[in-house]
C-alpha cells in the first residue's frame, strides 16, 4: 500500500477538492518504502509494509491508537531507529545521521530547561550547532517576535502559561534550521481551550515558511511537517493529509490503512472549520476507522 500526496483520496463530501501532487512542491522530503520495524532481540513487529511519501513543503498527520507505533514511526524517519526491513529516506538520504541532521524534533511536552530564560531556551538549538551566543540570541529574539513572546524573552519557563511554553518550544524547533519538523503529540499536555488557541496559532505559523527578516543565513523555518496525534481535529487542522496507522488484528504489526484530505491551507478560523459539515463528516469517518480498523472505510477514503 502506498500513500502519497498525489492520491485523490478524500471523503465523499469533499470529492471536488483535488489532492496535492508531489510535483507541485518538489521532490520528496520524507520517503518510506516497504518499511518494517521489529524490536531488537524480539519477534514483535511494530510496523510493517509502510509506503509513504511526503513532498517537500507537505504537511502530514498520522493518527492511531496508543501503542500502534506512531512515535516509533517518527524515530525511524529521524534516524533514531533503523528499519528492520525496507528503507527510510529524508531528502533522498537513507543514512541515519543525515536523516537526523535534516529533522527538528518536537516531543510531547515543551521540554524547556527550567533554569534558562525563554530567550536562551530558544537560542540553544543554534548554540548546539556551534553558533556564538550573540548570534544565537539575536536569531532567537527574532523568532520570539514571530511567535508573540518578545515581552517574555527574559522570563523563566515557570512564568509562562502552557500555551506560551508550547509556542516557545515550537520557536526552538523552528530555529534549528532543519527542513523537516517531526512533532510527537506536541499539544497533548494542554487543556482544551489552550489547545484550541495554539492549534489556530500553529496553522498560521507553520504556513509561514520564509526565514526571519535578516536571518536567512542563520535560521530558516521547516517547510515539511510530520505530526502524530490522538486528536482528530488537530490532525485535520494542521495537515493537508491525514493517514491512519492501525493494527488490523491485535497481534499484527501496524500498517497505514486509510487516508483523508485535511484542512491545512484553508484560511478560515479554527472555530469556523470545526463547525463545517464537511469537516464534521471527515472527523466522524476517521473516528469510525479508529474504532473499527478492521472494517474498510467508505469508498473514497482508502489509502
Amino acid at each position: 500500500m502506498s500513500v502519497v500526496f498525489a492520491h485523490s483520496v478524500v471523503s465523499p463530501d469533499r470529492s471536488e477538492r483535488p489532492a496535492v501532487p508531489d510535483t507541485a512542491v518538489g521532490s520528496p522530503a520524507v520517503e518510506l518504502r516497504s518499511l518494517g520495524y521489529t524490536y531488537p532481540g524480539t519477534r514483535h513487529r511494530v510496523v510493517a509494509d509502510l509506503d509513504l511519501t511526503v513532498p517537500a513543503g507537505g504537511h502530514l498527520a498520522v493518527v492511531g491508537r496508543s501503542g500502534c507505533g506512531k512515535s516509533t514511526l517518527l524515530s525511524l524517519i529521524a534516524g533514531l531507529e533503523e528499519p528492520s526491513t525496507g528503507t527510510a529516506a529524508v531528502l533522498g538520504d537513507r543514512r541515519s545521521d543525515q536523516r537526523l541532521a535534516s529533522c527538528a524534533l518536537m516531543p510531547q511536552g515543551d521540554s524547556l530547561l527550567p533554569w534558562l530564560s525563554v530567550l536562551d531556551n530558544v537560542a540553544i538549538s543554534l548554540r548546539n550547532q556551534g553558533a556564538s551566543r550573540r548570534d544565537a540570541r539575536a536569531a532567537a529574539a527574532e523568532m520570539l517576535s514571530r511567535v508573540g513572546l518578545t515581552e517574555w524573552a527574559r522570563a523563566l519557563p515557570a512564568e509562562l502559561s502552557g500555551g506560551m511554553r508550547q509556542r516557545a518550544a515550537l520557536a526552538r524547533a523552528l530555529l534549528a534550521r532543519k527542513p523537516v519538523l517531526l512533532a510527537d503529540e506536541p499539544l497533548a499536555a494542554l487543556d482544551a481551550i489552550t489547545r484550541a488557541e495554539v492549534q489556530q496559532w500553529l496553522r498560521t505559523s507553520i504556513a509561514t515558511t520564509a526565514a526571519p527578516t535578516g536571518l536567512s543565513a542563520i535560521a530558516t523555518t521547516p517547510t515539511t511537517l510530520v505530526t502524530v496525534t490522538h486528536d482528530v481535529d488537530e490532525a485535520l487542522l494542521l495537515a493537508e493529509r491525514v493517514v491512519l496507522l492501525a493494527r488490523l488484528e491485535p497481534a499484527a504489526p501496524a500498517r497505514i490503512t486509510a487516508a483523508w484530505s485535511g484542512w491545512f491551507g484553508d484560511g478560515r478560523p479554527r472555530e469556523d472549520l470545526v463547525g463545517d459539515p464537511d469537516f464534521a463528516a471527515t472527523r466522524q469517518s476517521i473516528l469510525r476507522a479508529l474504532a473499527h480498523p478492521g472494517i474498510m472505510p467508505p469508498s473514497g477514503e482508502v489509502a
